[in-house]
């Protein structure tokens, strides 16, 4: 099993400007800017942010936040999504949350930071 700087280091080799914080407690948030978005949203890029929970990797994350401007292409909200969630240790509660939950088990063994990041593409993918 890799470390959390070594599933980190994986996350880099896709998105060059992407960072890694240490928030306390042992949580850390994963910050991706100019996550590329596919047809069927309203701009070509959103920054995503996701919360890396304190006993990861048994731990798995749980939800993300975009950019507070981020809609579908006609203009309404995305399914499961609001503005004003408080992303835990960040001051601007402005971000678009996505309660978006894992569909598949999360195994220790085999998930990683990169298959989160890969939830979070597959939910972008279904322009809902």
């Amino acid at each position: 099993m890799k470390s959390l700087d070594e599933q980190f280091a994986d996350v880099l080799r896709t998105y060059a400007g992407a960072s890694l914080m240490a928030m306390g407690n042992g949580v850390h948030q994963v910050l991706i800017p100019g996550v590329l978005l596919p047809a069927g949203w309203n701009q070509a890029t959103t920054e995503v942010r996701f919360v890396v929970p304190a006993g990861y990797p048994y731990a798995a994350p749980d939800c993300f936040w975009a950019d507070p401007s981020l809609r579908l292409q006609n203009g309404s909200m995305p399914q499961n999504a609001q503005i004003g969630q408080p992303n835990p240790g960040q001051p601007d509660p402005g971000k678009l949350w996505f309660s978006w939950h894992l569909q598949a088990p999360w195994n220790p063994s085999n998930c990683s930071l990169t298959t989160y990041v890969n939830v979070i593409r597959r939910r972008f993918e279904a322009a809902q």
